[in-house]
């Protein structure tokens, strides 16, 4: 069997690890200031934002409490509507909570958007988003995005926790792949 890069055919390295790891330190102490003083839930989107999660609430200098949220796509109704289903529901309270949902990448926004309206269902103080990456050109919608790593355009992407077919998702550095035909 062919190793993880060929297996992908990444064409380039976009964001090298150290570039990454700067990133999210940077992200890290900007939360830790917006945050001081206030009960902070941070919560990661599966599995998109595995590996992320972990480097951004270790790089996060205040007591975190850490949850994840599940969901999977309807067929032919996902990527029409945003709306998901959700195989795997919070299990903290965030009632008069601080939430910061975090992300592996925001595109239309429009499944972001889904998740935040059923957070919001269970009265958080607030809910502020973080992404590793952003595309604005494709954003279809105004969601919360104070916190993002890094913008990107069309390509298509892997590594650090985003997938093609599964496959991908621990390289520790993002790949552009090549688009399916």
């Amino acid at each position: 069997m062919a190793n993880l890069e060929d297996a992908l055919r990444t064409e380039r390295v976009v964001y090298d690890e150290d570039t990454i790891r700067n990133r999210v330190k940077e992200l890290g102490r900007q939360i830790t200031e917006d945050y001081k003083g206030k009960e902070l839930v941070v919560i990661g989107v599966i599995k998109g934002s595995l590996y992320f999660l972990s480097d951004l609430t270790r790089a996060i200098d205040l007591p975190v409490k850490i949850d994840m949220v599940g969901f999977s796509n309807i067929p032919d109704t996902t990527s029409k509507t945003g709306i998901v289903r959700i195989v795997k529901d919070i299990d903290i309270d965030i009632t008069d909570k601080y939430v910061l949902v975090v992300e592996d990448v925001i595109r239309t926004g429009l499944t972001t958007a889904y998740i935040i309206q059923n957070l919001d269902m269970k009265k958080p103080k607030d809910i502020t988003l973080c992404s590793m990456l952003l595309n604005p050109d494709r954003l279809l919608m105004t969601i919360p995005v104070k916190y993002y790593g890094f913008e990107i355009n069309d390509q298509w992407l892997a590594g650090y926790g985003l997938d093609r077919d599964e496959i991908g998702r621990n390289l520790p550095y993002i790949a552009q792949i090549p688009k399916r035909k």
